[in-house]
């Protein structure tokens, strides 16, 4: 029986002050508790991205003012992360983990990061706690590299994943679909290959229905690489939520989309996406339902 291959850095945790919203000891301590429940003993490791793999899905323009700290403030501001050495290393590492993570799944059938999902980076920018948009460069890095021809990203976070789309808007080898919280930032939605919107407070029944009816269509497709996106500000305790999905219909999402495709055969990257539930050791646990799926299967 395979062990699932799970990527982890301790420089997955930046030093960007206690006092931010944005819950990054989240990182350290998933990786804790994955240990702690025997889905892994030890990580696979990952390098920071080079320039060369980054520059397939960003700029060199933007790459290098995120390396040499010298974006504007307005740039800066639309992260919503100071431009500090922490959240730089954090930046790069975390996008060779989505990078290593895509290769190990073609050998597993499954992998998973511990962080990942950066989806509202742009090709010349960064957005919403997102610096660069490690599932574009990962994907762009299996193309080029010949190790996957159809590639299918399945964005569930609560957040449209607009960054992604906007990168594989002219890009035939990539589909976007991305099912969303129709009144959820960005208040401006870019044009994925599929977007599917969702009401307010919607709850599991619903939005299971509504997952596998898209799954199935998906399935026609004939994708030979998939990425999941496995946000959990989808729960109905999340900050920055608006839907009202339980763990149960977290559980049953994740379990829902890695079955279908590790059934068929396609090899699938999992990664982390968004999640600022108002209880920090209950988003630690939604964020591990993603590898403990990953883990069963295999």
């Amino acid at each position: 029986m395979a062990t699932l291959p799970i990527i982890n850095h301790e420089d997955y945790f930046a030093k960007i002050g206690d006092d931010h919203k944005f819950p990054i000891n989240k990182f350290g301590e998933l990786a804790n508790y994955l240990k702690k429940i025997k889905i892994t003993k030890k990580f696979y490791i990952p390098y920071p991205c080079s320039d060369e793999t980054l520059m397939r899905a960003h700029s060199k323009k933007y790459i290098d003012q995120i390396k040499n700290k010298t974006l504007d403030d307005n740039g800066i501001k639309k992260i919503g992360f100071p431009l500090v050495d922490s959240v730089v290393q954090r930046s790069l590492v975390a996008t060779g983990g989505t990078v290593l993570a895509s290769k190990l799944a073609i050998n597993f059938g499954l992998a998973c990061n511990t962080a990942g999902g950066s989806h509202h980076a742009n090709f010349d920018c960064g957005a919403g706690y997102c610096v660069f948009n490690d599932v574009a460069v990962a994907a762009k890095y299996l193309i080029n590299r010949g190790l996957a021809g159809k590639i299918l990203i399945v964005d569930l976070d609560v957040h449209q994943g607009n960054g992604s789309a906007d990168i594989f808007k002219n890009d035939k080898n990539v589909f976007t679909f991305s099912m969303h919280s129709r009144t959820n930032y960005p208040a401006k939605k870019s044009k994925s290959d599929l977007d599917v919107e969702l009401e307010d407070n919607m709850e599991d029944k619903e939005y299971l229905k509504i997952l596998k009816f898209y799954l199935d269509q998906l399935n026609q497709e004939n994708f030979d690489y998939v990425f999941y996106i496995a946000g959990v500000d989808i729960h109905f305790n999340d900050r920055l939520g608006k839907l009202k999905i339980s763990d149960e219909g977290i559980r049953s999402r994740d379990e829902i989309v890695t079955e279908n495709f590790f059934s068929k055969g396609v090899p699938l990257c999992g990664v982390l996406g968004g999640g600022y539930n108002k209880d920090f050791s209950k988003l630690v646990e939604l964020h591990s339902i993603l590898h403990q799926s990953c883990a069963k299967l295999l």
